[in-house]
């Protein structure tokens, strides 16, 4: 489902359809096999990405804030034939072109594929340089949104997104308000190598894919009376958290290989990592996946220990976790964290890597 299923536009759906299809029509004559048009947007998977994210801004974003916006424009337009450098969401963003690359050649003419919308508050005439990056790396990035100074959340919605990522916490946090999945990400600290055939997504469990109600319990009373809570409930699924329907869709997209016997071959693959001890609180956190309908494809149960190392050994494409400890631990051992500003955690404790961020802006 949609994290946006809200309609956006009078227009008559047979309008809708017709538009659609000439669109079709017009990538198909193309006939270049290196640019596949891309999914309508009500039955893609969308993912909107900022440019700090998928690239490498750090130079320019400290022009920005040295030099102010109409030098920072002309900068970007003199510059405008030199690659911008990858960023945090380079990987999730090749990956996930690997496997449109798979839904394709088993379903030729489905529509349920990932789309890339590149969501920026840049000023138009910095399009060219971001036009020109994509091209370089040929990324399949055909739609985008440039605001202009403006915040690009309000567009979300619009775009159908089902994850939003960005550098800007700020607007994070508005998305997650807005009922969108989205998480903030972080320059790479150090480089891993990631698989290239399959994309890999962590998630933390507690105000990630569910609810913080536990972790209240937690911080507000302690283990002990969270352990008594689990077990009386244990029966009773968790309310969802900012990142169940970020899950639920790529569900979908694994239930397509799963249809074409490609269960062990499947090119997305779904991790639940978590403070949660197996004996003591693991069975709710299950139970509720269940309860939803959806499959997890390995769950780790690390009764408090870091998560650093396990995640080093799943080598993610990214990791989404609410508690920064835990980001900046992934981010020291080389994995890509997108912290998820919800919940009751965020009161206690803030991570130098958000306190970073905050200062740059």
């Amino acid at each position: 489902m949609k994290a946006a299923d809200v309609s956006v536009s009078n227009k008559d759906p047979k309008e809708d359809e017709h538009d659609w299809a000439a669109a079709k029509a017009f990538f198909d004559k193309l006939g270049s096999k290196k640019r596949p048009r891309p999914p309508k947007p009500q039955n893609a998977v969308t993912i909107a990405v900022s440019s700090r994210t998928l690239f490498n801004m750090v130079k320019e974003r400290q022009f920005y804030e040295d030099e102010g916006v109409e030098k920072y424009v002309a900068y970007q337009q003199e510059h405008e034939n030199e690659p911008l450098m990858p960023g945090a969401a380079f990987p999730f963003v090749k990956a996930i072109m690997t496997v449109n690359a798979r839904l394709r050649e088993l379903y030729p003419d489905s529509e349920e594929l990932f789309d890339i919308v590149l969501m920026t508050n840049n000023h138009a005439q910095v399009g060219v340089r971001l036009i020109n990056s994509i091209n370089h790396y040929d990324l399949t990035i055909e739609r985008f949104c440039m605001t202009g100074g403006k915040s690009p959340i309000g567009y979300l919605k619009a775009y159908l997104t089902n994850l939003y990522l960005s550098k800007d916490s700020e607007k994070v946090h508005e998305a997650i308000e807005e009922g969108i999945a989205a998480a903030t990400m972080f320059n790479i600290e150090k480089e891993i190598q990631l698989c290239d055939n399959q994309l890999r997504v962590a998630f933390d469990g507690d105000a990630v894919l569910f609810s913080d109600e536990s972790e209240q319990i937690v911080k507000e009373h302690g283990l002990d009376s969270f352990f008594e809570h689990e077990k009386t409930f244990e029966n009773k699924p968790l309310a969802q958290g900012p990142l169940k329907c970020f899950l639920e869709a790529l569900g979908k997209l694994q239930r397509k290989f799963y249809a074409k016997n490609e269960r062990m071959d499947c090119p997305i693959r779904t991790y639940l990592v978590t403070a949660r001890s197996a004996a003591s609180s693991g069975a709710r956190a299950l139970k509720t996946l269940r309860s939803w309908g959806l499959e997890i494809d390995e769950a780790l149960f690390l009764a408090g220990a870091p998560k650093g190392p396990l995640l080093e050994k799943i080598r993610p494409h990214i990791f989404f976790d609410d508690q920064m400890f835990h980001i900046e631990g992934a981010q020291q051992l080389g994995t890509i964290a997108a912290h998820v500003p919800y919940g009751i955690g965020q009161k206690y404790n803030k991570g130098k890597l958000k306190e970073e961020n905050s200062m740059k802006k």
